[in-house]
């Protein structure tokens, strides 16, 4: 298999791809790349606030964030290739003969494959969205709309990445497994979204206040 460079496509040239009937990219590759503009907002935010004397208190603690911030997004987007490197032998595995001797253990592992990479993009969206509850809190106040901004993508992620997981959990045969990858999804979902509503709405009130 090709090696697989989406990220580094432009923009135009990426949302083809993703327009197209080709199984990858998808679901998971743009829900990292979601949560990747969410941490960059937050980046954002950090740095229109360091070196500011109003905030001068909070600058220690939103350089670590700004440094925090920038390794996920680092992370996400090597996540974008990763998601379509993971699901087109699985792709691939659903095109073997139905009497293939192999088929089960290959498509077992294709989707434990598939499987944990979405997790991961979810996990690190819950990280992005309590990273935004700091940047909101620690910032700038002229650039809270970026950190509420930056939470919605994380929290569109966090959708995204959850679903393509429980896609593939349903199909395994080892159940054990899978209930075990979608209690973890519960877990977080029922956590982190409603971290990342409050973050939202006490924004958006905030904002919207006159």
């Amino acid at each position: 298999m090709d090696n697989i460079n989406y990220i580094d496509m432009p923009v135009s040239e990426f949302t083809a791809a993703l327009a197209s009937s080709s199984p990858a990219p998808g679901g998971g590759g743009a829900s990292a790349l979601a949560a990747a503009l969410g941490a960059s907002l937050g980046c954002m935010v950090g740095e229109l606030t360091v070196g500011k004397p109003k905030y001068a208190a909070n600058e220690p603690r939103l350089r670590e964030l700004i440094a925090e911030a920038q390794s996920l997004r680092e992370r996400l987007l090597t996540l974008v290739d990763a998601d379509a490197e993971a699901f087109l032998p699985l792709a691939e595995a659903y095109r073997l003969p139905k009497d293939a001797p192999d088929r089960g253990a290959v498509m077992e592992k294709c989707l434990a494959d598939a499987a944990a990479v979405p997790m991961e993009i979810l996990e690190l969206s819950c990280r992005g969205i309590a990273l935004q509850e700091e940047f909101a809190a620690l910032g700038s106040s002229l650039a809270v709309s970026d950190a509420g901004t930056g939470a919605v993508f994380a929290w569109a992620a966090m959708y995204g990445a959850a679903l393509n997981v429980l896609a593939n959990t349903r199909l395994m045969a080892d159940r054990e497994r899978a209930e075990d990858m979608n209690r973890s999804v519960n877990k977080l979902m029922q956590e982190y979204r409603v971290r990342a509503d409050r973050v939202y709405g006490d924004i958006f009130a905030k904002l919207s206040d006159k």
